[in-house]
């Protein structure tokens, strides 16, 4: 499904300030895996998550999207891409304040050229268990009712990968053990599942672990050891 060639990112390229974001980076993720990415703060993960997500270009190397590449299309060729196979989760949960749970996860159907999109958005919300919260707005939810919104505007148009950039970071350990249930179900129907991370017992619960320092992967493992109960074993610790 991806596969990154040699895939750098340098900003300030000319300046006495540049920085090497990204360093020859080479990738494949295959369809249906679940895999976190694990980095300090600086380390370019959250570059690399932009580049895997469309949201930037690499200034060289090669982005291969179901075998066609992608880094040089035009914006607007981009942006369809992202709206039809990618749903986007972030730590903030980005969601408009005085509007209810279903209008915030029609959203992304508003640029969307589907033809039949009744029931999407309620659908979403039973996926992640809160069709009963459809006319609540955001202030009238919990913060991990909140991000499980955010995961349904993230399935609305049934994307192929759901991308989170520290999806938990502003929950609880039980909101937080709720939502990566949720990210593994998603994982068992056959979604690609990538999550961006600098907590290891967050990445404990993905199959495939890449730790990413100074801008290349120093390592990419199988989790074979996964239990699923990592932050609650922490949280008990």
């Amino acid at each position: 499904m991806i596969q990154l060639e040699n895939i750098s990112k340098i900003y300030g390229a000319n300046t006495e300030n540049r920085v090497d974001a990204l360093k020859n980076i080479s990738l494949k993720i295959a369809p249906g895996e679940f895999i976190a990415i694990i980095g300090r703060s600086g380390s370019g993960k959250s570059t690399l998550m932009n580049i895997l997500g469309l949201l930037d270009r690499p200034t060289s190397g090669k982005y291969h999207f179901e075998g066609k590449e992608v880094s040089r299309l035009p914006i607007d060729e981009l942006a369809a891409i992202r709206n039809k196979k990618i749903g986007f989760v972030f730590q903030a949960f980005h969601l408009l304040p005085k509007t209810s749970a279903i209008e915030n996860v029609e959203l992304p159907l508003l640029y969307s050229d589907r033809t039949d999109i009744s029931n999407l958005a309620l659908n979403a919300l039973k996926a992640v268990g809160l069709e009963n919260r459809a006319k609540h707005n955001p202030d009238e939810l919990s913060g991990g009712q909140q991000q499980r919104v955010a995961i349904a505007r993230a399935l609305v148009n049934e994307p192929e990968i759901i991308l989170a950039d520290e999806p938990t970071g502003n929950l609880d350990t039980t909101s937080s053990k709720e939502i990566l249930d949720i990210f593994r179900k998603l994982s068992a129907q056959g979604k690609t599942i990538i999550i961006i991370t600098h907590e290891e017992e967050i990445a404990a619960n993905a199959s495939r672990v890449l730790k990413i320092v100074d801008g290349q992967i120093d390592s990419d493992q199988e989790n074979r050891n996964k239990t699923g109960n990592n932050i609650a074993r922490t949280e008990q610790n």
